[in-house]
């Protein structure tokens, strides 16, 4: 119900909107200044509570937000999405005065599946034949580890089975494919998507990207969670990342091999330091008491020290609050923080064999003749690291 009202007021606002500009968040750009730049009482963001100063600090730079006006060239609302799931919600209620909140974001779920005849390489021919570069992205991240499409010829093909958003029209956030199939040089090649990470027909792991814990901790305060509804706080809450309680000044290290992208301060995540890791993968180091000799753009390994933990920004006491990303969407490290190249076994095994066999059919049964989809003609809105 909350959300149908929340849909409803930007609805019937809308009426009155004659423009919607959408831009780029400015790396670095915290929402006190966003704020302060437009003119917005500053006290939407002290009034906030602790938690949701620090959810203000996920907005990512690049990410696509909406600023509505009316006739008058006056902001109306700002719409800002801090994840798949969750956006910031800035608008002018009855009084004419701006309110803050946390809301929902409404998009449209598509479940697609695509045939792509390749003529000239499989990702240019993916993205030519969709229209969408994060498709494109997602094919080459399924078989990363399992087609070397350099050896491909003209004539093979790829099958994607996959399902995307779609927000104010346009195309929203990342993409899943949930299953995919390659026809190279005579040879199949199938992969198919379960708890974040591709697996083969048999259940083995095709990711060979993993992390390392990066501190040694005392215990974990708090764990990922997405966006919910809080019952008794009547809002919407998360928790995008995982918060390891340790001692201030106990070394934080870059948990795989990458780039520094971030060194500073972010609002509610006091100090930070992102990392970049491959294939589209991004750390996040949150509340330190003070940074390692690094750099913007400095190259670090795995288990390198980067900075100390401490109790920066809104924070309760010292602690490391850990992110982690997947072309800028959150999702639990917990996932990754493991030994590489795993394999299935026991319920998880049975249910993955499931829904690789109903999956298996469904591939098998796009031919050469499959009506693909209509070509994207939206520009997307893709958050790029």
């Amino acid at each position: 119900m909350k959300k149908i009202i929340i849909s409803l007021l930007i609805s019937i606002k809308l009426f009155a909107i004659s423009s919607v500009e959408e831009l780029s968040w400015e790396n670095g750009k915290t929402l006190l200044d966003f704020l302060q730049d437009h003119s917005i009482p500053l006290n939407l963001y002290y009034n906030l509570d602790t938690e949701d100063k620090e959810l203000s600090a996920e907005i990512v730079s690049g990410i696509k937000y909406q600023m509505l006006k009316d006739d008058q060239g006056e902001l109306e609302q700002v719409l800002i999405p801090i994840s798949d799931d969750l956006q910031i919600h800035i608008f002018k209620n009855m009084d004419n005065k701006f309110v803050l909140n946390f809301t929902p974001i409404s998009y449209i779920k598509e479940k697609r599946t695509i045939r792509v005849s390749i003529n000239n390489s499989a990702y240019q021919d993916v993205y030519d034949e969709s229209g969408s570069v994060t498709l494109a992205r997602a094919m080459v991240r399924a078989f990363k580890n399992s087609v070397n499409f350099k050896n491909v010829k003209k004539g093979d093909s790829v099958i994607l089975i996959y399902e995307q958003k779609r927000r104010l029209g346009k195309l929203f956030g990342d993409i899943n494919i949930n299953a995919a199939l390659a026809n190279i040089r005579g040879k199949e090649y199938s992969v198919f998507l379960y708890k974040d990470s591709y697996y083969n027909a048999q259940g083995k792991e095709l990711e060979n990207f993993f992390l390392t814990k990066p501190v040694k901790y005392t215990r974990i305060s708090d764990r990922f969670t997405r966006a919910r509804y809080h019952p008794i706080l009547k809002r919407y809450r998360a928790h995008l990342g995982i918060d390891y309680a340790a001692p201030t000044g106990t070394p934080v290290k870059s948990a795989g091999d990458g780039i520094i992208s971030f060194v500073g301060n972010k609002g509610g995540y006091g100090k930070v330091v992102q990392v970049k890791h491959v294939s589209g993968y991004m750390t996040l180091y949150a509340h330190l008491s003070r940074f390692a000799k690094i750099k913007r753009g400095q190259k670090v390994k795995q288990g390198q020290v980067i900075a100390y933990v401490g109790s920066t920004g809104m924070s309760t006491g010292p602690h490391l609050h850990f992110g982690l990303y997947l072309n800028n969407k959150a999702i639990n490290p917990e996932t990754i923080v493991k030994i590489p190249k795993s394999s299935l076994s026991g319920k998880n095994k049975e249910e993955f064999l499931k829904i690789a066999k109903d999956y298996q059919e469904r591939l098998k049964n796009v031919g050469e003749d499959f009506k693909n989809p209509s070509k994207e003609q939206n520009v997307e809105s893709y958050m790029e690291l």
